[in-house]
């Protein structure tokens, strides 16, 4: 029962570093685009045509 009086702080210590985290991430726009490498990858922007394999 000792344990817990270390383990609350700790646990509390851990969510508290990882919200500041989070906000962090959000604050220098790491969630801005989520959508757009995945829709990136399905145009083709080259102008010339691949090689054909042989």
């Amino acid at each position: 029962m000792d344990v817990i009086v270390y383990l609350i702080p700790i646990a509390i210590l851990l969510g508290g570093a990882g919200l500041a985290a989070f906000f962090w991430s959000l604050r220098n726009g790491q969630f801005d685009d989520p959508d757009g490498a995945a829709q990136r990858i399905l145009f083709d922007d080259d102008d010339e045509p691949a090689a054909p394999r042989k």
